[in-house]
């Protein structure tokens, strides 16, 4: 579902937004929400980035993360599960928040995309 807008959207003007539930996402300067799963889906997401962490967490390879807000280049999106390598993530001061931090600006791992 594309939400119509009063005056055209940039990245910049997205992510002022509120948090919406379900989350939006900004692809091809176009919001929409993303379909909330079903009980199916949620359960295989939750199992499968349970055995992602659980391959490489005490490893200190990478970590899983389900629906993060991850945005790069011109869009941000919400993937079901999302990895990064543990040497892109770091933490606030106070440990409670994890941002991930990418010095790739310009990679896309989504092709559809146009940037």
């Amino acid at each position: 579902m594309v939400i119509a807008a009063a005056k055209p959207h940039n990245l910049e003007t997205f992510l002022e937004l509120p948090e919406t539930k379900p989350a939006s996402e900004f692809i091809n300067d176009k919001i929409s929400r993303k379909p909330i799963p079903q009980g199916k889906h949620s359960r295989l997401q939750s199992k499968f980035s349970a055995y992602i962490n659980q391959a490489v967490e005490e490893l200190k390879i990478a970590y899983a993360f389900t629906e993060l807000l991850c945005t790069f280049g011109s869009a941000s999106i919400v993937p079901d599960i999302a990895v990064f390598r543990r040497e892109r993530i770091t933490r606030d001061p106070d440990e409670q928040n994890i941002f991930v931090i990418s010095s790739d600006r310009h990679y896309c791992p989504y092709p559809f995309l146009r940037f």
